[in-house]
């Protein structure tokens, strides 16, 4: 990247358990669909079955999803990958980064997962959720570090009015 990057790249991607918080409804509504979908005796049990087996691709493209997202920390920029058909990359440069929040869903809690909310001065990219990432993985400190030090090196100051 820039010159005089002093960092080494961090690559992380969301969990798998990450999928289960997403989609439970959706499976457990596939498992009951599906099953009631093979009794015979059941009137428009094969519709029942249809149903089902969209609900098991739906949940698949989402595994297939959640599993080709990347977040990306380089020495100067947050880059975000993601897609399946189509890959889309965006990027938020560290300087920019102005707050983070890490939050935990009821389901996040009991896996062990977690949620870090990236607030930014970027126009196209406002707020960045980095997703499904273990509890002990300490993103925040990494990310804190790299945009302190962009700043200061790009001469950013931060100034605010508090009454």
């Amino acid at each position: 990247m820039g010159g005089g990057n002093q960092y080494e790249d961090v690559r992380i991607r969301p969990d798998w358990r990450q999928l289960l918080i997403d989609e439970l409804v959706s499976i457990l509504a596939a498992i009951a669909l599906l099953v009631v979908g093979g009794l015979d005796g059941m009137s428009y049990h094969s519709v029942f079955f249809c149903l089902g087996l969209a609900l098991v691709f739906k949940v698949y493209y989402r595994f297939v999803y959640l599993r080709g997202m990347y977040y990306t920390i380089t020495g100067e920029q947050l880059v975000y990958e993601h897609g399946v058909f189509t890959r889309s990359r965006d990027y938020i440069e560290l300087y920019r980064i102005v707050d983070f929040d890490e939050k935990r869903s009821f389901l996040q809690l009991i896996l062990g997962l977690k949620t870090i909310v990236v607030h930014s001065g970027d126009r196209t990219m406002p707020k960045l959720l980095i997703i499904g990432i273990r509890e002990g993985t300490e993103i925040v400190d990494c990310l804190r570090e790299r945009v302190s030090y962009n700043r200061k090196r790009m001469n950013i100051h931060e100034f605010a009015n508090y009454r």
